[in-house]
C-alpha cells in the first residue's frame, strides 16, 4: 500500500476520485423482492441479502422478478442466487498456526482485514472510499465508525501509519460527502451514525506523523452541526432528531435514526420485535435504530426498565424482549461525553487557528453541557453517572460501564473519578475486565460479555486521574482472558465471557442477534497496543 499524502489538496483530489455513492438502499431498491427475501429466509443471516452484489442492473432484477414471482413454480431461492453473489466469509483466514505469538498474529490480520477501493462492487449497498481501510472481520465486511478508532490504535503500534492516515481521510470523506460519518459504509446505515469519535481520530493520525488535527477542523464541525442540527429551533421540553432541549435551556444528544422501519440488515428480527409491543411498529423502529446508533445493540440500558427485567440465561439469544426499547427518550452518559470532547477539541483547535471568538463559544458550549451532566447524569450516592430520561424527567438507575466516558473525556472532576473508581471495583469488575451492565439478559451488551472499547476506555480513564492500579488490574484481567481464549482456539474474538465458567476457562462471548465473530478488528487493536506495554 502506498503512503498517504496528506495535504488537504491531495486529500480533495483523491476524494474527488471516488465513484459517486449510490445512497439508495437495497429496500429502496428492491422493494416487494427485498421483503420477499427477507421475510422468506432465504438466507440465515439477514445482513448477507442486504450485502449481497447483484449481477445485473438492480432495476432490471426487480422488473425480472415482477414478470417471474407470479408464474407457477417459481423459486425464489434460485432466483436470488442466479442474479446475486453473496459475501464470501473466510473464517479460517483469522486463525494462527499453531505456536505463533499473539502479537505476531494481530500484525498479520491486518492484511487480512484491509480492503481496498478498487475491490468495491458495483450497484452493491457498499459506498466507495477513495482510500484503503481495515474492516472489523467475520461478517462485518464494512468500515465501522466507533470500530475504527479502536482498530487504528493497533494500526498505530503495529507501525501502520498508513493506514491510520487514509482511514481518517476515509472519515473525513464521508463528512464531507454525506455531512456526518454513517454507522458504516454501506447505504443502509446512511440514516444513523454511531459515537462521534472523529475527534479522536484526528488526534491519532496527527500523532502517527499525518496531518495535523486543525486540517480536519473543518469536519469536526461539519459533525458537530450534525449532531446539533435544530438546536437553535428547540423549546424547552422538545427534541428535534439528536438534540434535547431540557428546562432551564440546557441542550444535551441522544441516540437516533432518520428513519423508522426494520433494519434492513436486521430485518426479521426488528418485525419480530415489533410485533410483540403495545406500541406503534414504527416508534419500535425506531428506537432499535437508535440503540444500533449507540453502538450498544442491544442492552438493558436500552429498555423502559432495565432493572426490572428478568435475569434468563445470558447463552439463549434473544431471551429478553426489547420490544420496550426507549433508546430516543434518553439522553446517553457517553454520547454527551463525547460530545463534550468534540467541542473542547473545536474550541482548542479553532484557538491554534487564530479563530478566538469560535474558540471561546465551543468553550462555553461544552462548559454548560458539563454542567447539564453534572446536575442530571451524576450521582453522587452512587458514584456514578447514569443515562438521563429526558421524557420522564429522571435519572436513570441502570449501572452500565459509560459511567467511565466522562473519565476518559475529561468531562468528571478528580472527586468524581474517585467515585467512579469505587463503584467500578465493587459492581462492574469481573474475573475478565470491566463488565457492560449489571444484567445478564440474553443481549450481547449485558453481562456477562466485555468488549475491547469498554476496556480501553476505562483504563485511560483511570490513569487520566492518576488511578493507576484499578486500570492496570482492568488490562491485565482484559489481557489474560483474550491470551487464553486465543491459547486455545487460535483466533481473536469480537467480545469475552469474563465472568468464572465451567473449568474455569476464558470463553468468547454471546448472546445478540448473530453467532460470536471472528476477525476481530477492535480486540485486535486494544490488545496489540497494550501488549506493547505489558
Amino acid at each position: 500500500m502506498k503512503a498517504i499524502d496528506c495535504r488537504p489538496e491531495a486529500r480533495q483530489a483523491a476524494a474527488a476520485s471516488a465513484p459517486p455513492a449510490d445512497v439508495h438502499t437495497p429496500a429502496d431498491r428492491y422493494q416487494e423482492l427485498f421483503i420477499a427475501v427477507q421475510s422468506g429466509g432465504i438466507f440465515d443471516d439477514c445482513k448477507a441479502f442486504v450485502d449481497c452484489a447483484p449481477q445485473d442492473e438492480p432495476s432490471a432484477i426487480l422488473a425480472a422478478y415482477r414478470v417471474q414471482c407470479g408464474r407457477p413454480g417459481f423459486d425464489l431461492n434460485a432466483f436470488v442466487h442466479q442474479h446475486f453473489a453473496p459475501p464470501c466469509i473466510d473464517r479460517s483466514a483469522y486463525v494462527c498456526t499453531p505456536g505463533v505469538p499473539l502479537v505476531q498474529h494481530i500484525d498479520a490480520l491486518w492484511p487480512v482485514l484491509t480492503r481496498e477501493p478498487a475491490a468495491h462492487p458495483e450497484k452493491s449497498s457498499l459506498l466507495p472510499l477513495p482510500h484503503a481501510y481495515v474492516v472489523p472481520g467475520g461478517r462485518f465486511v464494512e468500515m465501522y465508525y466507533w470500530d475504527s478508532y479502536f482498530t487504528m490504535l493497533g494500526l498505530a503500534q503495529s507501525g501502520r501509519a498508513e493506514l491510520v492516515h487514509a482511514m481518517t481521510d476515509n472519515f473525513a470523506y464521508l463528512i464531507d460527502t454525506f455531512g456526518h460519518v454513517p454507522n458504516g459504509n454501506r447505504t443502509y446505515y446512511l440514516s444513523r451514525s454511531q459515537p462521534p469519535v472523529f475527534a479522536l481520530m484526528v488526534g491519532l493520525c496527527e500523532a502517527c506523523g499525518g496531518q495535523r488535527a486543525q486540517g480536519y477542523l473543518p469536519q469536526l464541525l461539519r459533525e458537530h452541526a450534525y449532531w446539533m442540527d435544530g438546536a437553535e429551533r428547540l423549546r424547552p421540553g422538545e427534541a428535534w432528531r439528536h438534540v434535547v432541549a431540557l428546562q432551564g435551556g440546557a441542550l444535551l444528544n441522544r441516540y437516533w435514526d432518520d428513519r423508522d422501519t426494520p433494519r434492513e440488515e436486521s430485518w426479521r428480527e426488528d418485525v419480530a420485535t415489533a410485533a410483540q409491543a403495545d406500541r406503534p411498529a414504527a416508534e419500535v423502529y425506531r428506537d432499535l435504530r437508535a440503540a444500533a446508533e449507540s453502538g450498544w445493540d442491544f442492552s438493558t440500558r436500552w429498555l423502559r426498565n432495565p432493572n426490572s427485567a428478568d435475569s434468563p440465561d445470558p447463552a439463549v439469544s434473544g431471551s429478553l424482549s426489547l420490544s420496550s426499547t426507549c433508546t430516543t427518550s434518553l439522553a446517553p452518559v457517553d454520547l454527551n461525553a463525547f460530545m463534550y470532547q468534540l467541542e473542547m477539541t473545536i474550541a482548542r483547535l479553532s484557538r491554534n487557528t487564530g479563530d478566538s471568538a469560535r474558540g471561546s463559544a465551543f468553550e462555553t458550549r461544552a462548559a454548560q453541557r458539563r454542567v447539564a451532566m453534572d446536575r442530571l447524569m451524576w450521582n453522587a450516592g452512587e458514584g456514578a453517572y447514569f443515562d438521563f430520561d429526558w421524557q420522564q424527567d429522571r435519572q436513570r438507575s441502570c449501572l452500565s460501564a459509560a459511567t467511565v466516558t466522562p473519565l476518559f473525556t475529561g468531562l468528571a472532576s478528580r472527586p468524581q473519578a474517585v467515585a467512579v473508581a469505587d463503584t467500578v471495583r465493587r459492581r462492574l469488575l469481573a474475573p475478565g475486565g470491566l463488565a457492560t451492565t449489571e444484567q445478564a439478559s440474553g443481549q450481547q451488551w449485558d453481562r456477562p460479555n466485555g468488549w475491547a472499547p469498554l476496556q480501553w476506555m476505562a483504563v485511560t480513564g483511570f490513569e487520566n486521574f492518576g488511578l493507576t492500579s484499578l486500570a492496570s488490574d482492568i488490562r491485565q484481567r482484559w489481557l489474560s482472558t483474550v491470551q487464553a481464549v486465543f491459547e486455545r482456539e487460535g483466533k481473536l474474538v469480537e467480545k469475552y465471557a469474563l465472568r468464572d465458567l465451567p473449568h474455569g476457562r476464558a470463553a468468547g462471548g454471546g448472546g445478540g442477534e448473530y453467532p460470536l465473530q471472528d476477525g476481530f478488528g477492535w480486540t485486535n487493536g486494544v490488545t496489540r497496543r497494550w501488549l506493547a506495554n505489558s
